[in-house]
């Protein structure tokens, strides 16, 4: 399967400037290589709201990685959800633009080519206000984890793509 099929984008959302808030684009960037040969597009992206609609317009599966601050969250923890049961992360909805669901909405009133599938992986933070390249010392030890995480659920997600059978054989390569 060609990759200008846009079939699946995974999307790493956040800011990797800003401590851990740039905990999706640098999982994107480790995605990346990893699944250098799959065909899967790969993208970072800081934006959110209606903007993100031109981004994903076109795609049967979209994956999104965002970094999360909840009330109750233990810092490194990963979670998945879907449009259905989507807890607001710090990107997917912008403060000055519409919230995430509403910007999918919009976009399917107005007939844009929204992804048959989407999928929200939030990892749990601690720090978005500071500017820096390096996550804090919790999030920082939590990392090799937190890959090992991330590549079970795309395997789960899209295991057809990640590991596809071989045709003359019932084993996966």
């Amino acid at each position: 399967m060609p990759k200008n099929d846009k079939n699946i984008l995974v999307l790493g959302v956040g800011n990797d400037i800003l401590t851990d808030d740039g905990i999706g684009p640098k999982l994107c960037d480790f995605l990346k290589e990893k699944y250098r040969n799959k065909p899967v597009d790969f993208e970072k992206l800081n934006v959110g709201g209606i903007e993100i609609l031109e981004f994903i317009q076109g795609y049967k599966t979209v994956i999104f990685i965002d970094a999360i601050k909840s009330f109750d969250g233990q810092i490194g923890e990963v979670n998945l959800y879907t449009p259905a049961n989507f807890k607001e992360t710090l990107h997917l909805s912008n403060l000055h633009d519409t919230n995430f669901i509403t910007a999918l909405e919009l976009g399917k009133s107005l007939d844009l080519k929204i992804p048959e599938k989407m999928y929200i992986i939030t990892v749990e933070i601690k720090e978005d206000m500071v500017f820096s390249e390096y996550f804090t010392e919790e999030l920082a030890i939590k990392y090799n984890e937190i890959k090992e995480k991330i590549v079970s659920l795309l395997n789960e997600l899209i295991p057809e793509i990640l590991h596809p059978k071989n045709k003359n054989e019932d084993e996966y390569i």
